[in-house]
């Protein structure tokens, strides 16, 4: 019973972002960090009262240090770097060029994450089909793609990877174990979603197209600095370094201080035209922040509960399991809460043939567009898209409707790969 009520704070962070922003959305935006704010620091009492102030706060210090710190910067990073890209013109409008879009922004959600992608196609997509009657089978396609499925193929791609990689996966096991799971998916939402726009184009008059133009060399220049530097810290283990008393590995330390780096760079040089043509604002990371910062902070008296749980080593029901668990909560900590469950050992989970890992994997990714809440780009894409005035389906509509899309794809994959 002890174990349940430390577990408490945890749920009360995901049930208050799952529920608050639909039920009272002024509310939430007026008393979030003080709700998120409170439910960290009940965690914090509850492991005062079982271990001590000073054990709950060293504990909440090395998580902040060790497991938050690297994954938030990251994340900052590509989404700084993500904003600093412009894109104007191009062959989007039209069914063909909306497809090449999709493909384009299915590739980079790997190498500059989703949110990174999805901040500089997204503009792109909206203005282009500007003049449509209905454009949102484009967005909804898109959230599925570059908002969610398409960082499949390495940590910079999607939060619950990179969550994977920092304790010890491999950084290209995801490009290794699930580029086929990606194209089971892909393909199918590519074709749908070509058939549609093809309906809905003869509707419309379609203008010309614009002449493509690119900005934000220096940006792309930092991009390719830190997609480098990555895969070295998987390779580059300098040990550990002590900070206060909590420990992080070197390598961690230093992506660190590149990220903040391309951060500070990409702040001073980008010209603000960039930054106002792709209506970018660190406001939009406010909430992600607050998110992950909770989830870290009060997540570990579940680990520890898991780790007493007896679960059977199922590859088809870790999949399911962890897919449902994503879509209903996040991505992020529906991985990390599995990966302690199948024991949190990565040099083991990740070694051939890594069918628990790759369930897991592949439930936390692919299962992220189901709902508004299964990862941070679903949240942004309709907040942008209701900014230009599309009218994105409610909570339960887009549940249904995504449901509907990606169920038989989900089933497909179990049949082919658990």
């Amino acid at each position: 019973m002890g174990q349940l009520a430390a577990a408490f704070p945890f749920a009360g962070v995901l049930l208050s972002f799952a529920i608050l922003p639909g039920v009272a959305p002024r509310l939430w935006h007026r008393w979030m960090a003080a709700v998120i704010g409170g439910w960290v620091a009940l965690g914090f009492m509850l492991r005062m009262l079982s271990g001590g102030l000073m054990n709950a706060a060293q504990t909440l210090w090395q998580v902040s240090l060790a497991e938050f710190l690297p994954f938030i910067t990251l994340l900052l990073a590509l989404y700084a770097l993500g904003g600093g890209i412009s894109i104007k013109g191009g062959p989007w409008g039209r069914p063909c060029g909306n497809l090449l879009l999709l493909v384009i922004g299915t590739v980079l959600a790997s190498i500059m994450g989703t949110i990174g992608a999805t901040l500089l196609l997204i503009h792109p997509l909206l203005a282009a089909n500007g003049y449509r009657a209905e454009k949102r089978h484009l967005i909804l396609a898109f959230i599925i793609l570059v908002g969610n499925c398409g960082g499949a193929l390495s940590p910079l791609g999607d939060p619950p990877l990179l969550a994977g990689f920092l304790r010890g996966v491999p950084f290209f096991w995801p490009a290794v174990h699930l580029w086929q799971p990606l194209l089971v998916l892909a393909v199918p939402v590519l074709l749908l979603c070509l058939g549609a726009d093809l309906y809905f184009a003869r509707r419309d008059a379609m203008p010309r197209p614009q002449k493509f133009r690119i900005g934000g060399g220096m940006n792309i220049f930092l991009l390719v600095v830190l997609v480098l530097a990555i895969p070295l810290a998987g390779i580059w283990h300098p040990g550990m370094v002590t900070i206060l008393s909590a420990k992080i590995p070197g390598e961690h330390l230093a992506l660190i201080v590149v990220e903040l780096g391309c951060i500070a760079l990409s702040e001073a040089l980008t010209p603000r035209a960039i930054r106002s043509h792709n209506r970018f604002a660190w406001g939009a990371m406010r909430e992600i922040v607050m998110l992950f910062f909770a989830i870290f902070a009060t997540i570990t008296p579940v680990f520890q509960l898991l780790q007493t749980a007896a679960l059977a080593p199922n590859p088809l029901s870790w999949f399911w399991a962890s897919g449902i668990a994503s879509a209903i909560l996040d991505a992020a900590p529906t991985y990390l809460i599995f990966f302690e469950a199948a024991g949190g050992h990565a040099a083991s989970l990740s070694a051939a043939p890594a069918h628990l890992l790759t369930a897991i994997a592949a439930g936390s990714v692919f299962f992220g567009p189901v709902t508004y809440l299964g990862n941070a780009p679903n949240l942004m894409v309709r907040e942008i898209a209701a900014r230009r005035a599309v009218k994105m389906p409610g909570f339960f509509a887009f549940a249904g409707l995504m449901s509907l899309i990606l169920t038989p794809v989900y089933v497909l994959m179990s049949f082919l790969f658990f």
